[in-house]
C-alpha cells in the first residue's frame, strides 16, 4: 500500500515538474509574443517517410513554414527528407538520438545523445541547429544544463498537447489544437513515432502512420489563416526574422 502511494505521489510530482511552463530546472521557450497574430507549427519524432513528405507537401501548397524536431537515428536513415525540409525553408531542431527519457541518464550521456544527433543533421543537411526539445518534454537540471552548455535553446510548447500519438481522428487533433491556439502559440504535432524506422525495418505500418496529422495540418492551417494568423518558424518566433531567412537562421 505504501509503495503504491509513493508511486502515485512520484507520478503526480513528475507530471507537475514536467509541465511546459515550469521553469524550475531552467528557462524554456513555451510561446512567442502574446500581442502578435503568429503561430509556430512544430513537428516531432521524424523524419518518417512517406508521412513527413506528405506534411511537407501540405506546407508547401499552403505557403507555410514549420519547425521539425528530429530524432538522430531517423535523420541518419532518411537524410533526403531532412534536406528537403531545409530546401523548403523549414527550420530544424534536435530531439535526441533515439527518443529515450533523458532524465534517467548522466550529463555525459545526455550531451552525447544531443551531439550525435547534431552530427547526423550536419551530415544530412549542413545545418547546426540551436534548438532542442527533450523527448516527452522530460527534463531536470542535468538535461537542461547539458543542453544549455552546448548552446541550445530548449523549446517546449503552449497548452496541452493534442495527444495525436493515441491515433485520434484528424478532426479531433485539429479541434484540440485550435482550442488552445493563440497569439504566439507553439503547436506540437507528430510526423513520426519516437524516431522508429518503420520504412526500413518493416515494422507494423500503424506504428508510424501519421495520416491523421497530415489531414489535421490542413484543417489547422485553414482555420488559423481564417482567424488572421501568420505561421512562423521557431527561429522567427525568437528573433523576428523573415520566413525567407528562417533556414539560414539555424546554420
Amino acid at each position: 500500500m505504501a509503495a503504491a502511494v509513493l508511486a502515485a505521489l512520484a507520478f503526480v510530482a513528475y507530471e507537475h515538474f514536467e509541465q511546459p511552463a515550469n521553469q524550475l530546472f531552467g528557462h524554456t521557450l513555451t510561446r512567442g509574443p502574446s500581442n502578435q497574430r503568429v503561430i509556430a507549427l512544430t513537428y516531432d519524432d521524424g523524419p518518417n517517410p512517406p508521412y513527413t513528405n506528405r506534411i511537407l507537401d501540405v506546407l508547401e501548397r499552403e505557403g507555410v513554414h514549420a519547425t521539425f524536431f528530429l530524432v538522430g537515428r531517423a535523420v541518419q536513415a532518411y537524410p533526403d527528407v531532412v534536406r528537403r525540409e531545409v530546401r523548403d525553408g523549414d527550420a530544424l531542431g534536435n530531439h535526441s538520438w533515439d527518443h529515450r527519457h533523458l532524465i534517467v541518464y548522466p550529463s555525459s550521456a545526455v550531451a552525447a545523445s544531443i551531439q550525435r544527433t547534431d552530427a547526423a543533421i550536419r551530415s544530412a543537411a549542413g545545418i547546426h541547429t540551436q534548438l532542442f526539445r527533450p523527448p516527452f518534454g522530460a527534463r531536470d537540471w542535468i538535461v537542461m544544463r547539458a543542453a544549455q552548455r552546448l548552446g541550445y535553446t530548449v523549446v517546449m510548447w503552449s497548452g496541452p498537447l493534442p495527444r495525436d500519438w493515441e491515433y485520434p481522428s484528424a478532426a479531433q487533433i485539429a479541434q484540440r489544437v485550435l482550442r488552445i491556439a493563440g497569439d504566439g502559440s507553439i503547436i506540437v504535432l507528430h510526423d513520426g513515432n519516437r524516431g522508429e524506422l518503420c520504412a526500413q525495418r518493416h515494422l507494423n505500418p500503424h506504428i508510424c502512420d501519421r495520416s491523421a496529422d497530415i489531414a489535421a495540418t490542413r484543417i489547422v492551417i485553414d482555420q488559423l489563416k481564417k482567424r488572421g494568423y501568420r505561421f512562423v518558424t521557431i527561429p522567427e518566433l525568437i528573433s523576428g526574422r523573415s520566413t525567407r531567412n528562417s533556414a539560414r537562421a539555424v546554420r
